[in-house]
């Protein structure tokens, strides 16, 4: 069970200390961690149905809109492997497609000292970027993250759509959202690692609102995905056995 009063930076009761523990308990610990990440996520399945309607309305109503994913550290390395996997899974346009990266794409390989605290350098990235009719994804762990807030901030100050995913009750991040999403995940069995429950929550998340986006603008059709790019020979076979189920 989940305590709802701690946070991602709560330190975990001495019971799960993994330390302390053999390693076939420790292991336990951290798998009985991702399904309590899961089961965060079905919590929220409300938000985040509300969310992906309100995207795929954007995107579709708008033929130039963009999606973009905002953050710092791990949230925003999920945030991108979600993004990057839907030109080739949807065919989704590389120009609809773009990241707010604190620090740059160079934070994606390695850390970048403060990068998460400047949210001047996020206003900045957002207005240079971000018009009217995109939608952003804001995504903080803590929900508190200066630089992620203050890009959600920015893109809703030019009438972007905006949803920001947080792990953290009373988030700023989900308040400031146009949706907001709160995965409550509570303590890590290695307090403040976030890349552990935290992340599975996020990843699962964006997996559930890009998918059922993509389906609602058609790019799965029959179970299928209908707009594959067959980009070597696993996927070319892939697409005549899509081709094959979609013209029976």
């Amino acid at each position: 069970m989940t305590d709802h009063n701690s946070t991602t930076e709560s330190q975990p009761h001495e019971s799960r200390w993994l330390d302390r523990l053999s390693n076939e308990a420790a292991l336990a610990i951290m798998a009985e961690d991702q399904e309590i990440a899961a089961a965060a996520v079905k919590a929220a399945l409300g938000e985040i149905e509300a969310a992906a309607e309100a995207i795929a309305a954007r995107l579709e109503g708008e033929p130039q809109s963009r999606l973009f994913y905002a953050g710092a550290g791990t949230s925003i390395r999920i945030g991108v492997q979600d993004g990057v996997e839907l030109t080739p899974t949807f065919d989704w346009p590389e120009d609809r497609l773009g990241f707010i990266i604190a620090g740059g794409e160079a934070a994606l390989m390695r850390s970048v000292e403060n990068a998460e605290d400047n949210a001047e350098a996020a206003r900045q990235d957002v207005m240079a970027k971000v018009n009217a009719a995109d939608v952003l994804i804001g995504l903080a762990a803590s929900g508190s993250t200066p630089f992620t807030c203050a890009a959600v901030d920015a893109a809703k100050a030019k009438g972007a759509l905006t949803i920001g995913i947080a792990n953290n009750a009373q988030s700023p991040l989900v308040a400031k959202a146009d949706f907001g999403i709160t995965l409550l995940t509570g303590a890590e069995s290695v307090a403040g690692s976030t890349r552990m429950k935290a992340g599975t929550a996020q990843k699962i998340c964006l997996n559930l609102i890009s998918t059922l986006v993509m389906v609602r603008l058609g790019r799965v059709k029959q179970g299928v995905m209908a707009s594959m790019r067959p980009t070597n020979a696993k996927l070319r076979q892939r697409q005549e056995q899509i081709d094959a189920i979609l013209n029976r």
